[in-house]
């Protein structure tokens, strides 16, 4: 997490630098999520207890694998654009002022820019410890620790 910056008020959420590193999951998955731009706000402002992202997808580029947390409950917010949120049961188009919450090990979800212009939304998630990710429709596993996401394959065997 990003040093704390007690000077710091206000942002222009989508002028905020981008992770240095577009995405944790190991290859092949991580340039599935080429394209996509998330800037990391709650770390701007030393937040702790929940993450808070400005994310940007352009056409055709994704949110993540489908997944569903143990722990950290999710929260997305359409800014701009047209988002589809594909879920366990189907799928549902997203469009600016629409949210969506997914409590923690329930839905697997994730969302597609499916649209011909850039999409954006803001995310919220919990930083809880223990928190592991399932992924239905990879072989992939994810746990958080002290040191950050670890990924294996289903069998435990690591990335």
């Amino acid at each position: 997490m990003s040093e704390q910056r007690t000077n710091l008020v206000a942002v222009q959420a989508d002028e905020a630098a981008p992770r240095s590193q577009p995405s944790n999951y190991p290859e092949p998955f991580a340039s599935i999520m080429a394209g996509r731009v998330k800037r990391p706000l709650g770390d701007l402002f030393g937040l702790q207890s929940f993450g808070v992202n400005h994310v940007a997808l352009p056409p055709g580029a994704v949110s993540a694998l489908h997944h569903r947390h143990s722990v950290q409950d999710e929260f997305v917010m359409v800014l701009t654009g047209q988002i589809t949120l594909v879920h366990d049961a189907g799928e549902a188009v997203l469009t600016p002022g629409m949210c969506a919450g997914f409590v923690h090990d329930r839905t697997a979800h994730h969302l597609i820019n499916r649209s011909d212009v850039e999409a954006t939304y803001v995310e919220v998630g919990d930083r809880q410890a223990g928190d592991e990710v399932s992924y239905p429709r990879d072989d992939l596993k994810a746990e958080r620790t002290g040191e950050g996401w670890q990924f294996s394959h289903k069998d435990g065997t690591a990335y």
